[in-house]
């Protein structure tokens, strides 16, 4: 970049970061779902050696490389203030405004400083529409804090391309290397980055030297930032990616059935084409559990289709009128750089299709939208810069119009701590073993009770089973903190009355596959505070309860044997009929809410037996329990079930021996 049009650079990252800030504040602090499942407990990980009192204390992603959650955890130790914490999260994540700024620099064609200057900012505007990048900014979230390298290596990577050096390759390459190790879905990214290397500027046998010292350097930055965690997690569970992957390391530990989350990837290849004008419908799902409305990917496609009309359309009109982009290296950089979007975008599609793992990506988009406005009208600011806002102003209309709030869980920022978690003295000295139940397992609280307490969160979306590796562990952990044994789950209090939860009934139910049960009798609730309290308001304010939990199943809680038993056999036989929704298959069957369930890691799908039904559900849709006949129609035999997922919904329907299994459209979704 010339020296005149540096200038720019220190202002408009100021103007970048003060707006990030002025957003975080608008848009109040956040403490979302996962915050409190996995985050804290991650950093808390991090920095504390946990393997030994804690067995899948927040489910499977107990075990995620955890040091991207490190800065969160040491904020909170170190006892800064929420608003602290927000404006320290949000100076780190302005920097993805600022490389979005360099980026659009790195490609545009103009020679005029403050055509560049425009060409920079409308980019940034446009990125900065983005729904999920605003629900993340200032939050706890690692995808802005993975994003960052990511995108830094995309942008040294346009360097190269314009001017072929070992250095900015191999930069990128450490970049992208270490933002995988952080976090593995950031491999999607890595390797569609590769596709820039084809358009060097150097002979072949120079690519594929480039291209060789890229994928090595790469690969050990790679290793050398997962190999402290993944020494780890080779050494307590023999799968050095546990659980991931454990279809090939087979620990006994974990299931063996490949992960795959499927929430958000097409089901088939017109979804999966219709995808970007999807992304338009602003309803929850799509892309991201919360309605999150994005034009841009549109507006992409569209304006990438028109191009080469355009530029047939140029050469018919005016054969010798000269090209809109004049620097030389501006066409080659552009396609490389819309070449490697294209692969990003069909690989994210396929491997999980959740906008939180594509926010580099999307700045990269933001950048080739304005490119190509500039090469469809031409030079003259006035017309490419005016598209360019308007299509910023309709994104931020339609999220406007269409958003129900950025933010998962929006509060009040104030000078407090960002959680006061308030719990009986006793607990907070008691070296407990503390069993969770439910979807969250709250094993954020490992961070504010003893430092000796252990956490398994042994019934949630991954059910731990009694028997085998895993109910050797959990025993193991039983017998050493016996008898400082206690449940905790959500909730203000332990009720008798089974029409409220969380009830003694269900509790025991649970309980009563490892030989225990709850004592009513020795109770206590925990008050967690996200925010002060104003006008005694009980807006982020939780409670949850613990009790004392003594061995000694309940006989008349726990589940009986007959009953599980022909349970088994339908939700296996259901399985069968539709392995699309039922998977992995096999998982555990608990005994809870008065009802014989699985659950299924991969879809979200909750099946169920339940008075002499068979029945299914996916919360995170949030579409209504589908009904799947009577459970003697099952036990008697398997039957047939036509089922998958359209548009986004789950559907599964049972039919009669002489009715086809194609879909009908008109009985998937009825009205």
């Amino acid at each position: 970049m010339s020296g005149a049009a540096a200038l720019y650079r220190l202002p408009v990252y100021a103007a970048c970061t003060a707006l990030a800030l002025a957003i975080t504040y608008c848009l109040g602090k956040d403490v979302p779902w996962d915050e409190l499942d996995y985050h804290i407990y991650a950093g808390l990980s991090a920095c504390n050696d946990r393997f030994a009192q804690d067995y899948f204390a927040a489910g499977p992603q107990s075990y995620f490389n955890p040091y991207a959650y490190a800065p969160m955890y040491a904020m909170l130790r170190a006892g800064l203030s929420s608003l602290a914490i927000g404006t320290l999260w949000t100076l780190f994540d302005s920097t993805m405004l600022w490389l979005t700024y360099e980026l659009a620099l790195a490609v545009c064609p103009l020679a005029a400083p403050r055509g560049r200057a425009a060409f920079g900012l409308c980019a940034v505007a446009l990125a900065l529409v983005n729904p999920v990048l605003l629900q993340q900014i200032g939050s706890s979230y690692s995808d802005i804090t993975t994003g960052v390298p990511v995108l830094w290596g995309w942008l040294l990577l346009v360097t190269a391309v314009r001017a072929p050096g070992l250095a900015p390759l191999l930069a990128a390459a450490a970049l992208l290397g270490a933002a995988t190790a952080l976090k593995l879905t950031n491999a999607v990214h890595a390797l569609a980055a590769t596709v820039m290397l084809l358009a060097l500027p150097v002979p072949p046998r120079a690519k594929v030297r480039y291209a060789a010292a890229y994928a090595l350097a790469g690969i050990a930055v790679f290793a050398i930032v997962a190999a402290p965690w993944a020494y780890r997690l080779e050494r307590a569970f023999g799968n050095p990616f546990f659980p991931l992957f454990n279809d090939l390391f087979r620990s006994p530990y974990f299931i063996t059935q490949p992960l795959r989350a499927v929430r958000f990837i097409p089901a088939s290849l017109p979804e999966a084409l219709s995808r970007p004008f999807a992304m338009l419908d602003p309803t929850p799902g799509v892309h991201e559990e919360s309605r999150a409305p994005d034009g841009r990917y549109a507006l992409l496609l569209i304006l990438a289709c028109l191009l080469p009309l355009a530029w047939l359309w140029r050469r018919r009109a005016a054969p010798a009128s000269p090209a809109p982009a004049a620097a030389p290296w501006a066409a080659r950089v552009l396609t490389a750089l819309g070449c490697a979007f294209a692969v990003d975008w069909a690989l994210w599609l396929w491997t999980s299709g959740n906008g939180r793992y594509a926010l580099a990506p999307a700045c990269v988009a933001a950048v080739l939208i304005v490119a190509l406005l500039l090469l469809l009208t031409g030079p003259r600011p006035a017309r490419w810069i005016a598209l360019a806002l308007a299509a910023c102003g309709l994104q931020a209309f339609n999220l406007y119009m269409n958003s129900t709030g950025l933010r998962h869980f929006a509060l009040p920022w104030d000078r407090g701590p960002w959680l006061t978690v308030e719990l009986p003295q006793a607990l907070a000295a008691e070296p407990a073993l503390y069993l969770s139940i439910g979807a969250n397992s709250n094993a954020y609280l490992a961070a504010y009770v003893s430092k000796q307490a252990g956490f398994i969160n042994f019934t949630g979306y991954y059910p731990i089973r009694a028997t085998g590796a895993d109910g050797a562990r959990v025993q193991a952990l039983i017998r050493r903190y016996a008898p400082h044994l206690r449940f905790l789950t959500a909730g203000d209090r332990l009720y008798d009355d089974l029409k409220h939860l969380p009830n003694v009934s269900d509790v025991n139910g649970a309980l009563a596959r490892f030989g225990l049960r709850v004592e009513p009798a020795d109770c206590a609730t925990i008050t967690v505070r996200a925010a002060r309290q104003v006008a005694n308001s009980p807006v982020g304010v939780t409670h949850l309860v613990t009790c004392r939990v003594v061995p000694g199943a309940s006989a008349d809680d726990a589940p009986q044997p007959a009953a599980l038993k022909s349970a088994d056999l339908v939700l296996d036989r259901l399985e069968a009929a539709c392995p699309e929704l039922f998977q992995p298959s096999g998982a555990l069957t608990e005994f809870r809410n008065h009802r014989y369930e699985r659950v299924y890691l991969n879809t979200d799908v909750f099946a169920w037996v339940s008075r002499g039904y068979v029945k299914m559900w996916n919360p995170i849709i949030a579409d209504a329990p589908i009904f799947l006949g009577a459970e003697a129609d099952w036990l008697r035999a398997p039957q047939r079930v036509v089922c998958g997922r359209r548009a986004g919904h789950d559907f599964a329907r049972v039919v009669a021996a002489d009715q086809p299994l194609t879909p009908d459209p008109a009985r998937i979704f009825p009205r």
